[in-house]
């Protein structure tokens, strides 16, 4: 994540470079030269950035103190060329002065901030070379070989542990919960059908049960009998073609009792190719191909997979949609998505090793309920349910021993034997998402546990912290939906419900996955997460800010001034006090989010329209509070406004000239809006007929306060569906009628 952070600092600087012409005094150097040295370091930080994290505990404390300190850094130059690009946007246009006075006194009003600013910069180009020469001087620079350095790595360094996929190849058909009908869709599959070779694909998230369904299958007598021989190859994310065509030439032999051709090791990727091709030429066969990540596996050994018409079969696990559409050239192939346990099969499963040796395999009556805690816990994940029962196998079978574990078990993750392997099964998916992918999944951590986050929110708060990178002819809006659409993919990330046109409304990911977001969290200086009243700040950066409290005046307690992002998910039940309120622009002037959705806000105060830099802004389900709408329009840089449900008390001003009349019971286009004009999306929901008429585009009176913003969401009630439909009908009745009398 350093390596992200570094990246993220080094796109911030490029734009103010190409730019060079048009910025102030001397600082166009100075950024060339930080730009210089972050990307010496960059070239070397992806080896060490992984050494740090992936090691976790074991790793070496001075690589992770560099990293640390090489990722604050990188913040502190995104924040001071935020504060940059603001003081050039203040440079004076007012053409009632003489261009030289006018210069004159802006230099004289901007003089402390302009030494701020350059003293700052100044700070962080030492900081940046002192921190490239401790890299050299204990050799964390070190430039890691392809041996050191796969393309998706995925060892642990000195942290020992025992991979729990390992033995599911070898469970007793009594040891296995909830597959019965998979297996015998899969076995169908597999004996039945067409003569054409096919490719059967089955997919689900990490520690779903994928390798102990497939081994069932592939050890299933029936399916033995069926096929003239068989293959198992698992593929780690670090294999090579070669490497893979040996290990199923040698299998094959194997599977025959054959010694394999001599030579075997000094084949290139055509003789091996062709080694396959020849053995399998007459005989029906079985492979499988366990724990697939990469998409481009199938098209380069598939010339190696003979179809010879004698109903042969390929069998793929994987966690990613993408493999699964590589795969997908006929149409005999089938894909079979693997589901959740159920909770009684979870409740199954979790007593058959939590009480394996106590009670014949049933729960007590006193350790039901808490027992229902651990399952739900494990939301149908067969790797978590095993490796928690396995861990209170061990432990007393009182409620107050089981409650100690029930604590403590966030913490145990990363430690204890049972459960290091969710932690591992788990992490090899985020170790393998692009570093732009790898801040949009951690984004979840900042929401509570169980938390369906709608997905418009989710996207435009991507865009907002700049996770989302242009791309030519495309909408950021589209490309953050492409990432979602990845994360989705690679299940990492779990649909709650769809929209009209297919896509995910709502989302979640699995609780599992979220603790092991919030672990990352401190590490990589991401969030800093508030649930409890007497937790404890963090002593470094504090990037971002959710607090999930009732009581949420806190603000006294973070001393992070470069927080960028601040989230409150503390209900209604709770108090936004004006402490709080009043200290958000003074405690976080950097901010470009802040999301209060739901939150009881009764009035913002005047300095609310100092935060320049926020991008976006979510007030919805709340009472329109007092002062919002006079300062509304000094958010110059507002990108996503989300006011839907919000209750306006009074008529809005800007200035002196009211927007909209106000009438009882009607709502009002918030005053100031047009001053807005980075404004890009703003949602209004549950408004008034009446207002929805105001607001029509080309017939509303009021449609030109907002008609510079690219996207309007004004839904979506049934009755607003008819009022469109209707302007539809209307608009092409009048459409024909120009038509006929043309």
């Amino acid at each position: 994540m350093a390596e992200t952070a570094v990246s993220f600092a080094l796109d911030k600087l490029l734009p103010l470079i190409r730019d060079e012409a048009n910025l102030l005094w001397d600082i166009p150097k100075e950024f060339k030269d930080i730009k210089k040295e972050l990307e010496y370091i960059r070239v070397f930080l992806k080896d060490a950035d992984r050494r740090a994290t992936e090691e976790g505990d074991n790793a070496n404390e001075g690589i992770k103190t560099w990293v640390k300190e090489l990722r604050e850094a990188s913040f502190r130059i995104e924040d001071v060329i935020d504060e940059y690009m603001i003081l050039m946007e203040e440079q004076p246009h007012d053409r009632g002065y003489p261009t030289s006075l006018r210069n004159v006194i802006h230099f004289i009003k901007t003089l402390m901030h302009r030494h701020r600013i350059a003293s700052e910069i100044q700070h962080i180009k030492s900081l940046v070379r002192e921190i490239k020469q401790r890299g050299i001087d204990y050799h964390f620079l070190i430039q890691p070989s392809v041996e050191q350095e796969p393309s998706n790595y995925r060892g642990s360094g000195s942290v020992q542990w025992y991979d729990p996929r390992l033995r599911s190849r070898y469970l007793e058909e009594a040891e296995v919960v909830g597959f019965d009908g998979a297996k015998d869709e899969l076995i169908g599959w597999l004996g039945e059908g067409q003569a054409e070779r096919s490719v059967i694909s089955v997919v689900g998230m990490g520690g779903q049960g994928k390798t102990t369904l497939v081994s069932k299958v592939f050890n299933n007598q029936k399916v033995i009998a069926h096929f003239d021989c068989h293959a198992w190859i698992t593929v780690s994310q670090s294999y090579t073609v070669e490497g893979l065509l040996r290990d199923l030439l040698k299998n094959l032999y194997e599977d025959e009792k054959k010694d394999p051709p001599p030579g075997i090791s000094e084949m290139n990727r055509d003789l091996l190719i062709n080694a396959v091709r020849n053995y399998l030429q007459q005989k029906r066969y079985v492979v499988v191909f366990d724990d697939v990540w990469c998409v481009e596996l199938w098209g380069q050994i598939e010339n190696a997979m003979l179809d010879n018409k004698n109903g042969s079969r390929i069998l793929i696990t994987t966690r990613m949609d993408g493999v699964v559409d590589s795969c997908k050239n006929s149409p005999f192939d089938q894909v079979h998505k693997l589901e959740p346990l159920t909770e009684e099969e979870s409740m199954e499963l979790f007593c058959k090793k939590a009480f394996q040796c106590h009670n014949n395999g049933r729960c007590p009556e006193d350790l039901r309920k808490i027992s229902s805690y651990f399952v739900e816990k494990c939301k149908g994940l067969p790797l978590a349910i095993v490796a928690i029962g396995g861990l209170l196998s061990g432990k007393e079978k009182t409620p107050f021993e089981w409650e100690k574990i029930r604590r403590s078990l966030s913490s145990e993750m990363d430690k204890n034997p049972h459960l290091i392997g969710i932690t591992k099964i788990l992490g090899f998916s985020y170790g393998d998402l692009p570093y732009y992918l790898k801040s949009c999944l951690l984004y979840f951590g900042i929401y509570p546990e169980d938390y369906e986050v709608k997905s418009k929110r989710l996207i435009q708060q991507w865009i907002a912290e700049g996770f989302v990178k242009n791309e030519e002819g495309k909408t950021l809006e589209d490309i953050a939906q492409q990432y979602l659409t990845e994360l989705i993919g690679r299940s990492l990330v779990q649909v709650s419900s769809f929209s009209i046109d297919g896509k995910a409304k709502s989302c979640r990911v699995h609780d599992l996955l979220h603790d092991m977001i919030l672990r990352k969290f401190e590490d990589l200086s991401f969030c800093q997460r508030i649930s409890k009243k007497d937790e404890l700040m963090s002593s470094g950066m504090v990037r971002r800010l959710s607090i999930a409290i009732n009581s949420v005046d806190l603000i006294w307690r973070t001393k992070s001034s470069h927080t960028r992002s601040l989230f409150v998910f503390a209900g209604k039940e709770s108090t936004l006090t004006s402490n709080f309120v009043q200290r958000i622009p003074t405690k976080y002037r950097l901010l470009k989010v802040l999301d209060l959705q739901d939150g009881p806000l009764s009035f913002v105060p005047e300095n609310w329209g100092n935060l320049v830099h926020l991008k976006y802004l979510n007030l919805r389900n709340s009472t329109m509070p007092t002062g919002l709408l006079k300062c509304i329009g000094k958010l110059r840089n507002l990108e996503t406004l989300d006011i839907r449900h919000i209750n306006v008390r009074s008529t809005s001003f800007f200035g002196k000239a009211p927007i909209l009349e106000y009438t009882l019971n009607s709502r009002t286009v918030p005053a100031g809006i047009q001053h807005l004009e980075k404004l890009e999306v703003l949602n209004m929901y549950g408004m008034s007929l009446k207002f929805k008429l105001r607001t029509a585009p080309n017939r509303g009176l009021d449609h030109p306060v907002i008609q510079h913003v690219p996207l309007v969401r004004n839904t979506s009630d049934q009755r607003y569906f008819a009022f469109q439909a209707a302007l539809m009908f209307v608009k092409a009745a009048e459409d024909s009628s120009e038509a006929i009398r043309d």
